[in-house]
Parts: C-alpha cells; structure tokens; sequence
C-alpha cells in the first residue's frame, strides 16, 4: 500500500509515520510537510509543501490512504479563523484533490463530541469536517475519534492539568470514556483500520480505539 500523511509532524502525526515505516504492508509513504522534517527511510517520500497553494502540488497526492492527522489550538493558530483555516481549510482541500486523484480511502483524526451542530467551535468546526469529508468521492471513509491525547514530552501546561484531572476521574470510575489516551495507540488503531477490508463510512470512537490498536 502507498500512504499519504499531512500533519505528519504532530505528535501522533509522527507516530503514525513511524508506525506506517516499519509495516511492510505499506511500500512508501508519502509525507506533505512545510518544512524538512528529521526522517530518513527507503520509503519515505517527503514533499515540502505550501497548504494554501494546495492546487500547485495536487498531482501528487497519489496513492491508497491519506491519513489526515493536521490540527493545532485556537492560541496557536492566532485565533478562530486560523484554527479554522489549518483544521478545516487545509485538510478538506487536500482530501478533496487525493479524492478527484482516485485515492480510495481516508483516515480521519477527529475529536471525542464532534458535532457539526454543536454551540462549542471545536467540536463543530470538526464534525462539520467530518461531513464534508464523508460527502467526497472516497470508497472508504474512517473518522477516528479519540479523547484528550497522552503526547509525549508535552510542554503545555493546560494540557497536563486537565490529563491530571481526568487520571483522578478515571481512578474513582467516572468519565471512562474520556480516559486519556496515548499517541501511539490513536496512530496504530487508524493503521489496522486502513488495512481491513471494510467499505463506507465509519466513526471510531474512544472504546473501540483501544481495542482496534492491540487488533492484528
């Protein structure tokens, strides 16, 4: 299989294209990154891109899977828009070219309570992603959805208290559904998913990524 990835250089970005580099299910994979990255492999193809100039390099979104990893913070981004543009913008633009490309499936890393109707920006700035992706000519849609991410070596301070707060939660058997999750595990969920033989759309939700990454 060939695999594309954008947002190859997030946390679980980077897991994933670890993971996708040492499966011999997979004979190159395809990075869209901004700038160099530290990877080498026989397989690895990197491509410097400009994501708001997504129609200068669409022809070479080819392949069997694009896994849509992108994402960043409303602080980081700037603000709403900037969030907007980085979360949605660029990732249903990509998908729509590796869609018109014949790229028959997509992996999506969502968000636990996406919801296009949703009052909160996050959560329906996400799901209304999910519904455009779900709407593109792909034979094979996943959505993964995981809860608050383990990453790591995090230096964000908000981040590691709400995983504190959640641990304890956790502990005394509430909100098991948003029991935080690692990296890893989200990357290798989205992999056994990308290999199965199952058509049409789906949503994965936390439970079953826990038990689809220890899946063979």
């Amino acid at each position: 299989m060939i695999a594309i990835v954008i947002g190859a250089t997030g946390a679980t970005g980077k897991d994933l294209v670890q993971m996708l580099l040492s499966d011999s299910d997979f004979s190159e994979v395809n990075i869209f990154v901004r700038r160099e990255v530290d990877i080498t492999s026989p397989k690895l193809r990197t491509h410097i891109v400009d994501f708001n100039e997504v129609d200068s390099w669409k022809d070479e979104l080819k392949g069997d899977v694009l896994f849509s990893m992108m994402g960043t913070t409303r602080s980081q981004a700037g603000g709403k828009k900037n969030q907007w543009v980085v979360d949605y913008d660029y990732q249903y633009n990509v998908a729509k070219a590796a869609a018109e490309n014949g790229v028959e499936a997509i992996e999506l890393m969502s968000s636990i309570g996406a919801n296009e109707k949703s009052v909160f920006f996050y959560s329906k700035m996400k799901g209304e992603l999910e519904k455009a992706l779900a709407k593109l000519r792909f034979k094979k849609v996943v959505i993964t959805r995981p809860p608050s991410l383990i990453r790591k070596n995090s230096d964000r301070v908000g981040e590691k208290v709400s995983l504190s707060v959640l641990k304890v939660f956790n502990k005394l058997g509430m909100l098991k559904k948003l029991a935080p999750m690692p990296t890893e595990q989200v990357a290798r969920a989205m992999i056994n998913t990308a290999k199965d033989n199952i058509s049409g759309i789906r949503i994965i939700e936390s439970d079953q990524i826990r038990v689809l990454s220890s899946a063979i």
